[in-house]
């Protein structure tokens, strides 16, 4: 398709990048892959498939902004032309369909900067963790705030903004849709699927660390945009702090109070009665989205579950802060 490149990143991702570049490689004018220090051969496979592979220097700190910019980089260099730049993780595989309803839209759209379409998961049913990320792709269409990772960008509106800010760890597509918005650009979620997503999500431990770097992605961004109008995650962080940080606090200190005066029991159990009441709040919330019974009942325990990681992410962040550390880079695969 003439006019359109594709930027696939990733790390270790094996069998999935095959897929995600296989998924672009016959649809776009220019495929770069860009790969974050890898160790099973992907840079092989890629250059075997005929994509143009881009290797981070590892003297600097990966994240997926540096990859991403990188990958436009070598684009700009390689097609000059190109106006439209599809990004995608090498854990996904682009639909086919999509790239030329993404392509189409923007050409028809001066003001949209950037649009996205439907992600599924391929595996919903092969753990709940991958369950849980089947049921957060479940996003309305039409004008969004933001996009996710996985967009086709306005090659001159990305490029006017110096694409996305290598100093975050997490939390990248967010703070450039924001300024994206201020620069009074559109961003638009389209109906069609857009790729399939492979979480490979199947333990405990892969979810928690996951949903520790949305902690600190979330207090990242709020300290940036979080002030008014924006206010950026400003209600997220406030609810991740107050049920996943003081509510547990409190609930343990009234319980082991309890001991020594039986009306601190009262408060604990006001206080798990509270988190049993915003849980269902969520369900009840899910529902209305159009969840099943089972589904929504799954999405609101780990929910709440989640403010606890969530907490520890925004306090990882914080401390960081305060030493005047660099945050280090959050892998949970």
């Amino acid at each position: 398709m003439d006019g359109l490149g594709v930027v696939v990143i990733g790390r270790n991702e094996g069998e999935r990048l095959v897929r995600s570049l296989e998924s672009v490689l016959d649809a776009a004018e220019t495929v770069v892959y860009v790969d974050s220090g890898s160790a099973d051969g992907s840079q092989r496979a890629a250059r075997a498939l005929g994509a143009e592979v881009v290797e981070l220097d590892p003297s600097r700190p990966f994240t997926a902004a540096r990859a991403r910019n990188a990958g436009f980089a070598r684009l700009r260099e390689l097609a000059p032309g190109t106006a439209f730049v599809q990004f995608v993780d090498g854990d996904c595989e682009v639909d086919p369909r999509w790239l030329l309803a993404g392509f189409a839209f923007l050409q028809a759209h001066d003001d949209v900067a950037l649009v996205c379409g439907m992600l599924e998961e391929r595996h919903p049913d092969a753990s709940i963790y991958n369950k849980l990320c089947a049921l957060e792709w479940r996003l309305p269409p039409g004008d969004t705030r933001t996009t996710g990772g996985i967009f086709m960008a306005r090659a001159a509106a990305f490029e006017a903004l110096n694409g996305l800010d290598e100093g975050l760890i997490a939390g990248e597509e967010p703070d450039l849709c924001i300024r994206l918005r201020k620069a009074e650009w559109r961003l638009h979620r389209l109906p069609e699927t857009m790729a399939v997503h492979d979480a490979a999500m199947q333990s405990f431990r892969q979810w928690w660390t996951r949903c520790v770097r949305n902690g600190h992605a979330a207090a990242e961004g709020w300290m940036r945009h979080g002030d008014p109008p924006e206010r950026y995650k400003a209600k997220e962080v406030g609810s991740s702090v107050a049920w996943g940080g003081l509510v547990p606090l409190m609930f343990i200190g009234c319980a082991a109070y309890g001991f020594l005066a039986p009306l601190a029991w009262l408060g604990a159990v006001g206080l798990g009665g509270a988190a049993v009441a915003q849980g269902w709040r969520i369900q009840v919330g899910r529902r209305k989205r159009g969840d099943a019974p089972k589904e929504a009942r799954l999405y609101a325990v780990f929910c709440m579950l989640a403010k606890i990681s969530e907490t520890l992410g925004i306090a990882q962040f914080f401390l960081n802060r305060l030493r005047n550390r660099q945050s280090e880079l959050i892998e949970y695969k």
